[in-house]
């Protein structure tokens, strides 16, 4: 059945990922979400240098005053330890969650089992890929099948209302999934991909209308359509499930990522402030030319700020990632309270 477009009492007023309208959009997802991390952090440590050589340029600022370029770069040295010590911290937090006894172990991987039979029974697969992306685009198949089954066995009910809200609901799952297995088929299939299409794709938002649905209309429905809503909300809690699992992977994996560049960044990084601090240690002034002077020092600044603009990129991107998978199942904290198709009292009347 050709569903009719879903109208604005069925949308989850949440943020979709994949639906990127103008330029200015794109590139603030692209900063926050989809760049590479080292990409963004090294666009920042260029934006220093160029931002130090423009207001050199406009006179605004000078390099030779040594007394307090010194003080600059030992506060640098200082703020550098501080910040590698802080996410050495970090990093022992991360590896103390891995430390598991045998029989710890154990039910974790049983509880893994356990959901990859769920999903195979679900999706009707003999076992489920080990590829997230594979995995995503099975549970996506199964919700487009249970979706497309409610739409015709809901085809001309006597409740035109209702038969109107099931094909609004069952036309926005389409379109989510269609979108979902474009974004995995037509990109470069990593581990974060797989979690950014599963972040664009609404899941408790679809999750809360399908338990209302049934709740709401059980006696109305036929029991095709009763068993196509089990089914979705089967298909919908696992690929909510599969979500916050792959998402708790991604973290643990980017921030002991960055914990590594930043060593590997922190060393190089002290060693320009360092040699800050010598270019400015004669008693006549600085050793070199003043022409090269305010290149050469906002090139060691901008090394020197590389672990901190690793830290600016990697936490923008985990609490971008965070903050849009807050909302754990059909609990939907940006939600109003009265908006969407139904009424938040007890009346069975809809909006």
């Amino acid at each position: 059945m050709a569903a009719p477009e879903a109208d604005e009492a069925l949308e989850s007023y949440g943020t979709d990922m994949g639906q990127r309208t103008n330029s200015l959009t794109r590139v603030r997802e692209w900063l926050l979400v989809d760049g590479d991390r080292l990409l963004v952090a090294a666009l920042i440590s260029l934006g220093v240098f160029v931002f130090f050589v423009l207001l050199n340029e406009l006179g605004l600022i000078s390099f030779v005053n040594d007394d307090s370029i010194t003080r600059l770069a030992g506060g640098m040295i200082a703020g550098t330890f501080s910040l590698v010590t802080l996410v050495v911290s970090i990093n022992q937090l991360i590896l103390s969650q891995e430390f598991a006894s045998a029989d710890d172990a154990r039910t974790q991987i049983e509880g893994v089992l356990s959901f990859r039979t769920d999903v195979s029974d679900t999706a009707d697969a003999p076992a489920p890929p080990a590829s997230p992306a594979a995995f995503l685009e099975l549970l996506a198949e199964s919700i487009y099948s249970s979706a497309s089954t409610l739409s015709e066995s809901a085809a001309g009910h006597e409740n035109e209302n209702l038969e109107t809200l099931i094909g609004q609901f069952t036309q926005s799952v389409f379109e989510s999934s269609d979108r979902l297995d474009d974004t995995l088929e037509h990109s470069e299939l990593d581990a974060f991909t797989a979690l950014s299409a599963a972040i664009g794709y609404n899941a408790p938002w679809q999750l809360y209308v399908a338990r209302q649905l049934r709740n709401r209309h059980e006696d109305e429905l036929s029991d095709e359509s009763t068993g196509a809503l089990d089914d979705l909300i089967d298909d919908l809690t696992l690929f909510a499930t599969a979500r916050e699992h792959f998402k708790t992977t991604y973290l643990q994996r980017e921030l002991t990522r960055f914990s590594q560049l930043t060593i590997y960044t922190g060393v190089p990084a002290i060693l320009a402030a360092m040699l800050i601090g010598f270019i400015y240690a004669d008693f006549g002034g600085a050793s070199m030319t003043i022409a090269y002077l305010p290149y050469v020092v906002s090139a060691l600044v901008a090394v020197v700020v590389a672990p901190l603009a690793l830290l600016a990129a990697y936490i923008l991107r985990t609490a971008s990632v965070t903050r849009r998978t807050a909302s754990v199942g059909p609990m939907m904290p940006q939600k109003e309270p009265d908006s969407g198709p139904f009424s938040t009292s007890g009346s069975e009347e809809l909006e």
